[in-house]
């Protein structure tokens, strides 16, 4: 009898006539009206809320029925969450929401979401816009002026991803400024959301959005938290000192690194899964500096250890003589001269771990060429790096930008006269190491790949 009551009463709930008013329930007791009203931002003009902090509930007023229906049937098929946790939307008996503004002033501050994305406006609507240049990238930097309330990147996600996918986003403070950097996976996507967005307020007259096209085609996000996100890998590390306990490693035998480590620091450049690889190559970028790596293995007992075969054994030597005793990812590295000429290759289908693999055929080597200038520029790990293969109007924001993500301070930066080429200081040898096995061969876009070297030069 009783499930059959609850069952009528769940029946009613269910089917309350269509309203603009909608009730919230089961939400996280420490939610902000800023995030109940994201929930509604995608579907039109919110016009009130109002919390009931103590019953975990709120009540939220679109700016017509429509709209609210859009988002009742939106969120039927896909489950609302707010801070990971599932919650509960229906309609609610009220028509409309009786707020007293006194009690409901900061409410009232918060309110009134992006108005393009509340008056729907399509980009193409305005008949100017139809012969627009195609979008320079999918990567749009997002400066917010004005920003009496915070922004969270959760905020910024709902916004724009009504425009399209959006893979990653990060978010700095530059000049006391709240930044962002918005990556959609498509360029299209990025220009309707700038068409729509730029000159907006999130909130009501206060937390304006000024979009740009970024300079970089691609972000390298290294962790997942509340500065940055890399939507589609949910499997990137927090960053605040957890670590994978399974080692990774480096010739002869080079020890160790650690998993989530090599995982981000191959993530963005080559689309590999399985921890092995990402060690793999990590050791590969790193080595590939003094030589041409042919072949790493990771040894299967001690996954802390790997062997490197390089070209040939001056190679070898540099490798060893430059990266023996080095720090990285904290630790310090050992490295000695095999007495394995060569690294064996698993007969197919053996190596279920990844844990070898051949670069001989990689078209990024840098020493292939007999007598390339690339001989005459090898030095030993060092804090300023040189950069080259830059592509056309990156500035240097944008590199200072790039390589303080890879989680290092840049203490100085110097482009050569003809921009194609640039130093840039790290504040210790272990950060601009860190910085080059993250960013050698990143792709800039237009087919350019920035390389990535120490420098015996200082800025």
């Amino acid at each position: 009898r009783k499930t059959n009551g609850s069952d009528s009463k769940k029946q009613r709930l269910d089917e309350s006539p269509p309203s603009r008013v909608l009730h919230i329930r089961k939400l996280p007791s420490e939610v902000s009206e800023t995030e109940v009203i994201a929930l509604g931002l995608p579907f039109g003009k919110v016009t009130n809320i109002l919390m009931l902090k103590g019953k975990n509930q709120a009540f939220l007023e679109l700016g017509t029925e429509e709209a609210a229906i859009t988002m009742v049937n939106y969120y039927t098929a896909v489950t609302p969450q707010v801070r990971n946790t599932p919650v509960f939307i229906q309609y609610s008996n009220h028509k409309e929401l009786k707020t007293d503004s006194a009690l409901n002033q900061r409410a009232q501050a918060v309110l009134q979401a992006v108005s393009a994305v509340q008056d729907g406006s399509s980009p193409s609507s305005d008949p100017g816009v139809l012969d627009l240049a195609p979008p320079p990238s999918p990567v749009l930097r997002i400066i917010i002026d004005n920003m009496f309330y915070p922004v969270t990147l959760d905020v910024l996600q709902q916004i724009f991803s009504k425009f399209g996918t959006v893979m990653k986003i990060i978010t700095f403070t530059k000049n006391n400024q709240f930044q962002a950097l918005l990556q959609f996976s498509d360029p299209v996507n990025a220009q309707q959301a700038k068409l729509s967005l730029d000159g907006q307020n999130i909130y009501n007259s206060c937390c304006t959005l000024r979009i740009d096209f970024s300079k970089l085609v691609n972000l390298n996000v290294k962790y997942n938290n509340d500065k940055s996100r890399d939507y589609t890998r949910p499997d990137l590390p927090t960053g605040d000192g957890e670590s994978t306990n399974k080692d990774h490693s480096l010739l002869g035998a080079i020890s160790p690194l650690s998993a989530a480590a090599a995982a981000a620091a191959a993530a963005g450049r080559v689309a590999l899964s399985g921890s092995g690889v990402s060690g793999v190559l990590c050791e590969q970028t790193f080595a590939g500096v003094y030589g041409d790596v042919q072949r790493v293995k990771i040894l299967y007992n001690k996954k802390d250890s790997a062997l490197i075969q390089l070209s040939d054994g001056n190679q070898a030597q540099l490798a060893m003589s430059h990266l023996n005793g080095q720090k990285v990812f904290g630790k310090v590295m050992r490295v000695t001269l095999s007495k394995h000429q060569t690294v064996a290759l698993p007969r197919e289908g053996l190596d279920d771990q990844l844990l070898t693999k051949d670069f001989s055929g990689s078209p990024l080597h840098r020493f292939k060429k007999p007598g390339s200038k690339n001989f005459q520029n090898i030095f030993p790990p060092s804090a300023t790096l040189h950069l080259s293969n830059i592509r056309d109007g990156v500035g240097e924001e944008d590199l200072r930008l790039l390589f303080s993500n890879s989680g290092g301070t840049v203490k100085a930066f110097k482009f050569f006269q003809d921009r194609k080429m640039a130093l840039i200081q790290m504040s210790s040898v272990e950060e601009a190491i860190q910085a080059l096995m993250d960013l050698h061969n990143y792709d800039m876009g237009g087919n350019h790949h920035l390389k990535v070297s120490f420098s015996k030069s200082t800025i």
